[in-house]
């Protein structure tokens, strides 16, 4: 099987972000990794080389893939900040409903800007997605 590509490294996550072109972006990423970090109590962590993520799992799949992977995560593209979040549960949808503009994705959070959003809502989402994450996979 192939070995996954996007994996923990030691790169800089300072680095990654401040190499982020767009200073609204560059400072809603920096504030972005602080919250996150807070809420997990993990620090960021580069995965690959545009993935800010925070803790880590094993996964295993019927089909015998397996690999690690961060808990929740972030990166910065060309239009959105993608936040990686669990997203199988009955309480994402009432929070969501809740958080302001974005749009959602299978496992993907888009946002523009942070300001669009409610942070609080933010956080909780990252907390239930990482409960979630640790129920599942211990």
């Amino acid at each position: 099987m192939a070995e996954n590509k996007t994996k923990a490294t030691s790169a800089s996550v300072e680095d990654y972000i401040a190499a982020i072109a767009d200073d609204t972006r560059r400072e809603d990423c920096r504030a972005l990794a602080k919250l996150i970090s807070r809420v997990t109590k993990y620090p960021p962590t580069m995965w690959g080389t545009g993935i800010v993520g925070f803790g880590s799992y094993h996964y295993k799949y019927e089909s015998g893939r397996e690999g690690d992977s961060c808990l929740v995560g972030f990166a910065s593209r060309k239009s959105d900040i993608s936040i990686y979040l669990h997203c199988g549960n009955s309480d994402r949808t009432a929070l969501l409903a809740k958080l302001g503009k974005h749009k959602m994705g299978k496992g993907c959070l888009y946002l523009h800007k942070l300001s669009d959003i409610d942070n609080k809502i933010l956080e909780q989402l990252v907390a239930v997605s990482v409960a979630e994450m640790k129920r599942q996979h211990g």
